[in-house]
Protein backbone atom coordinates (compact mmCIF):
# COMPACT_ATOMS: atom_id res chain seq x y z
CA UNK A 1 0.00 0.00 0.00
CA UNK A 2 1.35 3.60 -0.77
CA UNK A 3 2.05 5.38 1.91
CA UNK A 4 0.06 9.03 2.03
CA UNK A 5 2.38 11.81 2.05
CA UNK A 6 1.58 14.88 4.46
CA UNK A 7 3.00 18.20 4.66
CA UNK A 8 2.32 19.59 8.07
CA UNK A 9 2.94 23.71 8.32
CA UNK A 10 3.69 25.88 11.23
CA UNK A 11 4.72 29.23 11.52
CA UNK A 12 7.01 28.59 14.64
CA UNK A 13 8.09 25.78 16.81
CA UNK A 14 7.37 27.29 20.55
CA UNK A 15 5.73 25.76 23.36
CA UNK A 16 2.33 26.00 22.27
CA UNK A 17 -0.40 23.67 21.96
CA UNK A 18 -0.19 24.45 17.75
CA UNK A 19 3.05 23.35 18.29
CA UNK A 20 2.68 20.43 20.26
CA UNK A 21 -0.13 18.90 18.18
CA UNK A 22 1.54 19.68 14.80
CA UNK A 23 5.20 17.87 16.21
CA UNK A 24 2.81 15.24 18.19
CA UNK A 25 0.75 14.25 14.60
CA UNK A 26 4.48 13.86 12.51
CA UNK A 27 5.95 11.87 15.42
CA UNK A 28 3.37 9.29 16.31
CA UNK A 29 1.08 8.97 13.46
CA UNK A 30 1.21 5.45 11.43
CA UNK A 31 4.73 5.39 9.58
CA UNK A 32 3.24 2.69 7.94
CA UNK A 33 0.47 4.04 6.20
CA UNK A 34 1.33 7.84 6.29
CA UNK A 35 4.68 9.65 5.16
CA UNK A 36 4.59 13.00 7.45
CA UNK A 37 7.52 15.45 7.44
CA UNK A 38 6.91 19.52 8.79
CA UNK A 39 7.44 22.75 7.39
CA UNK A 40 8.21 25.55 9.70
CA UNK A 41 10.06 29.00 10.26
CA UNK A 42 13.20 29.39 12.20
CA UNK A 43 14.59 30.59 15.20
CA UNK A 44 11.86 28.56 18.07
CA UNK A 45 12.94 26.68 21.03
CA UNK A 46 12.20 23.65 19.51
CA UNK A 47 13.72 23.95 16.63
CA UNK A 48 17.16 21.75 17.37
CA UNK A 49 14.81 18.81 19.52
CA UNK A 50 11.98 19.10 17.03
CA UNK A 51 14.62 18.10 13.67
CA UNK A 52 16.02 15.25 15.86
CA UNK A 53 12.81 13.43 16.12
CA UNK A 54 11.36 14.17 12.72
CA UNK A 55 11.86 15.34 9.21
CA UNK A 56 11.90 19.44 9.42
CA UNK A 57 12.64 21.80 6.56
CA UNK A 58 12.90 25.18 7.88
CA UNK A 59 11.71 28.22 5.75
CA UNK A 60 13.87 31.78 7.01
CA UNK A 61 10.96 34.11 6.20
CA UNK A 62 8.23 32.54 7.67
CA UNK A 63 7.53 34.65 10.62
CA UNK A 64 4.59 35.74 12.72
CA UNK A 65 4.83 39.08 12.79
CA UNK A 66 2.88 41.03 9.19
CA UNK A 67 5.78 41.46 6.77
CA UNK A 68 4.40 42.03 2.98
CA UNK A 69 8.55 41.32 1.75
CA UNK A 70 9.21 38.15 4.13
CA UNK A 71 5.29 36.99 3.46
CA UNK A 72 5.45 37.33 -0.03
CA UNK A 73 9.30 35.23 -0.05
CA UNK A 74 7.85 32.72 2.44
CA UNK A 75 4.75 31.76 0.23
CA UNK A 76 6.97 30.95 -2.49
CA UNK A 77 9.36 28.88 -0.49
CA UNK A 78 6.43 26.74 0.79
CA UNK A 79 5.22 26.61 -3.01
CA UNK A 80 8.37 25.19 -4.49
CA UNK A 81 8.91 22.58 -1.23
CA UNK A 82 5.50 21.62 -1.80
CA UNK A 83 5.88 21.13 -5.83
CA UNK A 84 9.09 19.39 -5.08
CA UNK A 85 7.57 17.19 -2.35
CA UNK A 86 4.11 16.56 -3.60
CA UNK A 87 2.23 15.63 -0.83
CA UNK A 88 -1.32 14.10 -0.74
CA UNK A 89 -2.43 16.40 1.90
CA UNK A 90 -1.30 19.50 3.53
CA UNK A 91 -2.27 20.41 6.83
CA UNK A 92 -1.88 23.98 8.29
CA UNK A 93 -1.83 24.86 12.39
CA UNK A 94 -1.66 28.57 13.32
CA UNK A 95 -3.10 32.18 12.00
CA UNK A 96 0.17 32.62 9.80
CA UNK A 97 0.85 29.45 8.62
CA UNK A 98 -2.37 28.58 7.91
CA UNK A 99 -2.85 31.60 5.51
CA UNK A 100 0.37 31.17 3.52
CA UNK A 101 0.53 27.44 3.75
CA UNK A 102 -2.49 27.14 1.92
CA UNK A 103 -2.14 29.50 -0.67
CA UNK A 104 0.97 27.74 -1.38
CA UNK A 105 -0.81 24.79 -1.65
CA UNK A 106 -3.39 25.78 -3.65
CA UNK A 107 -0.90 27.19 -5.83
CA UNK A 108 0.34 23.48 -6.75
CA UNK A 109 -3.04 22.18 -7.16
CA UNK A 110 -3.10 20.19 -3.87
CA UNK A 111 -6.93 19.41 -3.44
CA UNK A 112 -6.46 17.91 -0.01
CA UNK A 113 -5.99 21.27 1.81
CA UNK A 114 -6.50 20.86 5.59
CA UNK A 115 -6.61 23.63 8.29
CA UNK A 116 -6.56 23.57 12.22
CA UNK A 117 -7.70 26.52 14.21
CA UNK A 118 -5.60 26.84 17.37
CA UNK A 119 -8.55 30.04 17.92
CA UNK A 120 -8.67 32.18 15.43
CA UNK A 121 -6.70 35.55 14.84
CA UNK A 122 -9.53 37.73 15.12
CA UNK A 123 -11.33 39.23 18.16
CA UNK A 124 -12.65 42.20 20.27
CA UNK A 125 -9.81 43.62 21.34
CA UNK A 126 -8.79 44.86 18.10
CA UNK A 127 -9.28 47.47 15.13
CA UNK A 128 -12.41 47.45 13.42
CA UNK A 129 -9.99 47.24 10.11
CA UNK A 130 -7.75 44.62 11.70
CA UNK A 131 -10.55 42.19 12.75
CA UNK A 132 -12.52 42.69 9.78
CA UNK A 133 -8.76 42.15 7.48
CA UNK A 134 -8.22 38.51 9.70
CA UNK A 135 -11.97 37.56 9.04
CA UNK A 136 -11.84 38.65 5.42
CA UNK A 137 -8.21 36.37 5.15
CA UNK A 138 -9.92 33.85 6.92
CA UNK A 139 -12.83 33.62 4.96
CA UNK A 140 -10.79 33.10 1.38
CA UNK A 141 -8.73 30.45 3.63
CA UNK A 142 -11.50 28.29 4.27
CA UNK A 143 -13.04 28.39 0.81
CA UNK A 144 -9.40 26.43 -0.75
CA UNK A 145 -9.81 24.31 2.47
CA UNK A 146 -11.55 21.04 2.01
CA UNK A 147 -12.00 20.51 5.75
CA UNK A 148 -11.27 23.17 8.86
CA UNK A 149 -10.32 21.50 12.06
CA UNK A 150 -11.71 23.12 15.50
CA UNK A 151 -10.08 22.44 19.03
CA UNK A 152 -12.77 23.62 20.55
CA UNK A 153 -16.53 23.92 19.82
CA UNK A 154 -16.46 27.46 20.57
CA UNK A 155 -13.68 27.66 17.14
CA UNK A 156 -16.35 26.05 15.17
CA UNK A 157 -19.71 27.99 16.84
CA UNK A 158 -17.47 31.73 16.21
CA UNK A 159 -16.20 30.48 12.56
CA UNK A 160 -19.86 30.00 11.27
CA UNK A 161 -21.34 33.18 13.52
CA UNK A 162 -18.59 34.67 11.32
CA UNK A 163 -19.39 32.82 7.96
CA UNK A 164 -16.03 31.38 7.77
CA UNK A 165 -16.34 28.05 5.94
CA UNK A 166 -19.75 25.77 5.88
CA UNK A 167 -20.86 23.43 8.19
CA UNK A 168 -19.37 20.35 7.03
CA UNK A 169 -16.29 21.51 6.36
CA UNK A 170 -15.62 21.35 10.17
CA UNK A 171 -14.25 18.49 11.74
CA UNK A 172 -14.27 18.62 15.69
CA UNK A 173 -10.45 17.20 16.46
CA UNK A 174 -9.41 17.79 20.62
CA UNK A 175 -5.90 18.54 21.63
CA UNK A 176 -4.44 15.95 23.07
CA UNK A 177 -1.71 15.39 26.12
CA UNK A 178 0.46 13.18 27.73
CA UNK A 179 -2.28 12.56 30.56
CA UNK A 180 -0.36 9.78 32.51
CA UNK A 181 2.55 11.81 32.75
CA UNK A 182 0.40 14.88 34.39
CA UNK A 183 -2.24 12.80 36.23
CA UNK A 184 0.11 10.74 37.89
CA UNK A 185 3.72 12.78 38.09
CA UNK A 186 6.04 10.17 39.80
CA UNK A 187 9.23 12.50 41.29
CA UNK A 188 8.37 14.69 44.03
CA UNK A 189 7.19 18.60 42.42
CA UNK A 190 10.87 20.38 43.44
CA UNK A 191 9.71 24.19 42.07
CA UNK A 192 9.13 25.35 45.80
CA UNK A 193 12.50 24.38 46.75
CA UNK A 194 14.69 25.64 43.70
CA UNK A 195 12.87 29.44 43.99
CA UNK A 196 13.57 29.07 47.83
CA UNK A 197 9.35 29.41 48.68
CA UNK A 198 8.57 27.92 51.78
CA UNK A 199 6.49 24.71 51.51
CA UNK A 200 3.37 26.53 53.10
CA UNK A 201 3.60 29.29 50.98
CA UNK A 202 0.82 29.56 48.29
CA UNK A 203 2.09 28.95 44.66
CA UNK A 204 -0.10 30.71 42.10
CA UNK A 205 0.79 29.60 38.50
CA UNK A 206 0.51 30.70 35.10
CA UNK A 207 1.69 29.53 31.33
CA UNK A 208 2.04 30.95 27.80
CA UNK A 209 4.21 33.22 25.75
CA UNK A 210 5.23 37.00 25.98
CA UNK A 211 1.87 38.39 24.10
CA UNK A 212 -1.11 40.52 24.12
CA UNK A 213 -2.98 37.73 23.83
CA UNK A 214 -2.25 36.40 26.62
CA UNK A 215 -2.95 39.68 29.04
CA UNK A 216 -0.22 38.99 31.28
CA UNK A 217 0.04 42.86 32.67
CA UNK A 218 -3.46 41.81 34.63
CA UNK A 219 -1.74 38.40 36.51
CA UNK A 220 0.97 40.80 37.82
CA UNK A 221 -1.68 43.13 38.96
CA UNK A 222 -3.03 40.04 40.74
CA UNK A 223 0.34 39.00 42.47
CA UNK A 224 0.76 43.23 43.12
CA UNK A 225 -2.85 43.40 44.74
CA UNK A 226 -2.92 39.74 46.65
CA UNK A 227 0.85 40.05 47.73
CA UNK A 228 -0.01 43.13 49.52
CA UNK A 229 -2.43 42.00 52.19
CA UNK A 230 -0.97 38.22 51.85
CA UNK A 231 2.44 37.48 52.46
CA UNK A 232 2.08 34.22 51.87
CA UNK A 233 1.66 33.77 48.19
CA UNK A 234 4.27 33.56 45.75
CA UNK A 235 3.40 33.70 41.44
CA UNK A 236 5.17 32.19 38.31
CA UNK A 237 5.30 33.12 34.91
CA UNK A 238 6.20 30.56 32.72
CA UNK A 239 7.01 31.42 28.86
CA UNK A 240 9.08 34.28 27.34
CA UNK A 241 8.85 36.72 24.58
CA UNK A 242 9.55 40.09 23.11
CA UNK A 243 7.86 41.61 25.95
CA UNK A 244 9.72 40.30 28.60
CA UNK A 245 11.13 44.14 29.17
CA UNK A 246 7.92 45.54 29.94
CA UNK A 247 6.82 43.16 32.11
CA UNK A 248 10.10 42.93 34.23
CA UNK A 249 9.21 46.63 34.53
CA UNK A 250 6.00 46.66 35.44
CA UNK A 251 7.04 44.15 38.10
CA UNK A 252 9.97 46.59 39.56
CA UNK A 253 7.45 49.27 39.51
CA UNK A 254 5.37 47.26 41.73
CA UNK A 255 8.07 46.46 43.74
CA UNK A 256 6.97 42.69 43.87
CA UNK A 257 10.47 41.47 42.87
CA UNK A 258 10.66 39.06 45.46
CA UNK A 259 6.96 37.83 44.89
CA UNK A 260 7.05 36.76 40.99
CA UNK A 261 9.21 34.69 39.23
CA UNK A 262 9.27 34.66 35.53
CA UNK A 263 10.65 31.44 34.41
CA UNK A 264 11.14 31.74 30.80
CA UNK A 265 10.57 28.80 28.64
CA UNK A 266 10.34 25.48 31.01
CA UNK A 267 9.65 21.98 30.06
CA UNK A 268 9.38 20.12 33.60
CA UNK A 269 5.25 21.72 33.07
CA UNK A 270 4.39 18.50 35.07
CA UNK A 271 6.80 19.48 37.64
CA UNK A 272 6.04 23.22 37.58
CA UNK A 273 2.08 22.33 37.71
CA UNK A 274 2.05 19.72 40.71
CA UNK A 275 4.63 21.78 42.52
CA UNK A 276 1.73 24.97 42.74
CA UNK A 277 -1.23 25.70 44.52
CA UNK A 278 -3.28 27.77 42.29
CA UNK A 279 -3.32 27.77 38.27
CA UNK A 280 -4.83 31.40 36.91
CA UNK A 281 -4.86 32.35 33.04
CA UNK A 282 -5.60 35.88 32.07
CA UNK A 283 -5.99 35.47 28.10
CA UNK A 284 -8.25 37.62 26.50
CA UNK A 285 -8.68 34.89 23.85
CA UNK A 286 -7.88 30.95 23.27
CA UNK A 287 -8.58 27.68 21.22
CA UNK A 288 -8.29 25.06 23.40
CA UNK A 289 -5.84 25.98 26.23
CA UNK A 290 -3.48 23.28 26.49
CA UNK A 291 -2.03 24.46 30.01
CA UNK A 292 -5.13 24.71 31.57
CA UNK A 293 -5.44 20.91 30.80
CA UNK A 294 -2.42 19.64 32.01
CA UNK A 295 -2.89 21.98 35.23
CA UNK A 296 -6.45 20.40 35.43
CA UNK A 297 -4.87 16.79 35.13
CA UNK A 298 -2.23 17.56 38.03
CA UNK A 299 -5.34 18.52 40.33
CA UNK A 300 -5.58 22.17 40.13
CA UNK A 301 -9.05 24.17 39.75
CA UNK A 302 -8.29 26.44 37.45
CA UNK A 303 -9.50 30.23 37.92
CA UNK A 304 -9.57 31.41 34.50
CA UNK A 305 -11.23 34.18 32.11
CA UNK A 306 -14.22 33.23 30.21
CA UNK A 307 -13.29 33.36 26.63
CA UNK A 308 -13.48 30.54 23.99
CA UNK A 309 -12.22 26.89 24.69
CA UNK A 310 -11.81 27.94 28.46
CA UNK A 311 -15.77 27.61 28.51
CA UNK A 312 -15.56 23.79 26.89
CA UNK A 313 -13.85 22.32 29.97
CA UNK A 314 -13.69 24.63 33.10
CA UNK A 315 -17.82 24.03 34.76
CA UNK A 316 -17.87 27.69 36.93
CA UNK A 317 -18.11 26.31 40.01
CA UNK A 318 -17.93 23.09 39.39
CA UNK A 319 -13.70 22.17 38.17
CA UNK A 320 -12.68 25.75 38.28
CA UNK A 321 -14.29 29.47 37.72
CA UNK A 322 -14.83 31.39 34.77
CA UNK A 323 -13.96 34.99 35.17
CA UNK A 324 -14.71 37.93 32.98
CA UNK A 325 -11.58 39.15 30.55
CA UNK A 326 -9.98 42.15 32.86
CA UNK A 327 -12.24 41.70 36.20
CA UNK A 328 -8.82 41.21 38.22
CA UNK A 329 -10.79 41.88 41.30
CA UNK A 330 -13.26 38.65 40.75
CA UNK A 331 -9.99 36.22 40.03
CA UNK A 332 -8.41 37.94 43.14
CA UNK A 333 -11.11 36.90 45.31
CA UNK A 334 -11.49 33.44 43.58
CA UNK A 335 -8.04 32.55 44.65
CA UNK A 336 -8.42 33.83 47.99
CA UNK A 337 -11.71 31.39 48.22
CA UNK A 338 -10.04 28.41 47.22
CA UNK A 339 -6.94 29.36 49.33
CA UNK A 340 -9.15 30.06 52.32
CA UNK A 341 -11.74 27.28 52.48
CA UNK A 342 -9.72 23.98 51.77
CA UNK A 343 -12.97 21.63 51.35
CA UNK A 344 -14.27 23.60 48.24
CA UNK A 345 -10.71 23.94 47.16
CA UNK A 346 -10.29 19.70 47.55
CA UNK A 347 -14.09 19.38 45.76
CA UNK A 348 -13.32 21.61 42.90
CA UNK A 349 -9.58 20.02 42.85
CA UNK A 350 -10.83 16.45 42.41
CA UNK A 351 -13.78 17.17 39.85
CA UNK A 352 -10.94 19.16 37.77
CA UNK A 353 -9.15 15.85 37.72
CA UNK A 354 -11.96 13.58 37.05
CA UNK A 355 -12.77 16.03 34.10
CA UNK A 356 -9.83 14.95 31.62
CA UNK A 357 -10.96 11.74 30.28
CA UNK A 358 -9.01 9.55 27.20
CA UNK A 359 -10.68 11.90 24.86
CA UNK A 360 -7.73 14.49 25.42
CA UNK A 361 -4.97 11.89 25.32
CA UNK A 362 -2.38 12.28 22.44
CA UNK A 363 -3.04 8.98 21.56
CA UNK A 364 -6.79 9.76 20.89
CA UNK A 365 -5.79 13.05 18.90
CA UNK A 366 -3.58 10.58 16.65
CA UNK A 367 -6.47 8.04 16.09
CA UNK A 368 -9.06 11.43 15.24
CA UNK A 369 -5.70 12.86 12.53
CA UNK A 370 -5.59 9.48 11.02
CA UNK A 371 -9.04 8.73 10.22
CA UNK A 372 -9.43 11.78 8.57
CA UNK A 373 -6.30 11.66 6.71
CA UNK A 374 -6.86 8.01 5.87
CA UNK A 375 -10.73 9.58 4.14
CA UNK A 376 -9.21 11.30 2.01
Amino acid sequence: MNKIKVAVIITKLELGGAQKVAISVCEKIDKTKFEPFLICGCGGILDEETKNKIRVIFVKDLVREINPVKDLKSLFSIYKILKQEKPGIVHTHSSKAGIIGRFAARMCGIKNIIHTIHGFSFNDTQSFLKKNLFIFLEKIGAKISKYLIPVSVENTTKGLKNNIGKKEQYHYIRLGIDIENFKNFKDKPSLKKELNIDEKDFLVTTIGPFKPQKNLPDFIKIAKDISENHKNFKFVIVGDGTLRKSFEQLIKEYNISDKIFLLGWRRDISNILNSSDFFVMTSLWEGLPISTIEAMCCGLSPVVNDVDGQREIIKNDFNGFLVKPYDIKTTEEKILLLAHNKQLKNTLSINAKNSIDYTFSIDYMIKKHEELYSSL
